[in-house]
């Protein structure tokens, strides 16, 4: 037991139990059966993959989910993002998503279309949804960037924090499909100056050689392209795609050769 656990001991987020952040009863009302579908035409798609004929230059390549979002992942993911002093909860979410992921078929195809695992910094990247400067400041961190940076640990691929906000929206939450889409119109940009790398590069040719902060977990560095690469955008929950959908198409503009999409749950 840690000292945090003695002022934050882990309770379930249903129940309250102590013990963990789910106690056996609650976690066996979590459910893995998230129903894939195609992030452009919103249609069912058996492996989430974007149809084939719906794929296009800019359109984003498909996505992957932990759980669904009912009210017990809806419960750990309000702690995650609103409750800080949980930081352990981080790595119990990045673990779920983690252990669902390496299940899947189609996704375990993408990654073993890679490189070894050595050489996967110069082909994958995982890249949070980021939220808006406003918000950022109301809260303090981004639970995208944190779920990436669980993720990161795991696959061994680096988070790279190249998209921006450049305006603020209304929540997706209530939205129609068809607001959802019209309300991330030109919401992103791809960030022009510095931008965050983790963990820090150590033989990558993109790599600086001076201006990181001593002991910082992150490094900026202006020189890092998405020229070719492979992307994994990363958000905490996935409903239409909308969001998703709009930050595939800067990234691939930007030269992104494939982006899939990730989320820790899957609204139905």
């Amino acid at each position: 037991m840690g000292i945090l656990d003695l002022f934050f001991p882990k309770y379930c987020v249903n129940c309250k139990k102590i013990g963990d952040f789910l106690c056996s009863d609650c976690f066996s009302r979590l459910s893995f059966d998230t129903k894939n579908i195609c992030l452009v035409c919103g249609n069912p798609s058996y492996d989430g993959l974007t149809h084939p004929g719906c794929i296009g230059r800019y359109t984003i390549d498909g996505s992957f989910t932990g759980v669904v979002f009912n009210s017990i992942s809806k419960k750990l993911i309000y702690q995650f993002k609103y409750k800080p002093h949980l930081s352990s909860l981080s790595s119990f979410l990045g673990e779920l998503l983690y252990e669902s992921l390496i299940q899947d078929e189609e996704f375990n195809k993408i990654l073993h279309s890679l490189p070894p695992k050595a050489g996967r910094q110069n082909d994958m990247v995982l890249v949070p949804i980021p939220l808006s400067s406003k918000r950022y400041k109301k809260r303090g961190y981004n639970q995208a960037e944190i779920l990436a940076k669980e993720l990161s640990k795991k696959f061994g691929f680096p988070v790279f924090n190249c998209l921006i906000r450049i305006k603020e929206t209304r929540t997706q939450v209530g939205l129609s499909k068809k607001d959802r889409k019209k309300n991330v119109e030109d919401v992103f940009a791809i960030a022009r100056g510095p931008v965050s790398l983790h963990p820090r590069p150590t033989s990558s040719p993109d790599a600086p050689t001076a201006g990181a902060r001593r002991g910082s977990p992150a490094l900026t560095t202006p020189r890092f392209s998405l020229e070719g690469k492979n992307v994994i955008l990363v958000d905490d929950v996935l409903t239409t795609g909308a969001t998703m959908s709009e930050a595939s198409s800067i990234l691939k503009r930007n030269g992104a050769a494939k982006v899939w999409a990730i989320a820790f749950a899957k609204e139905q």
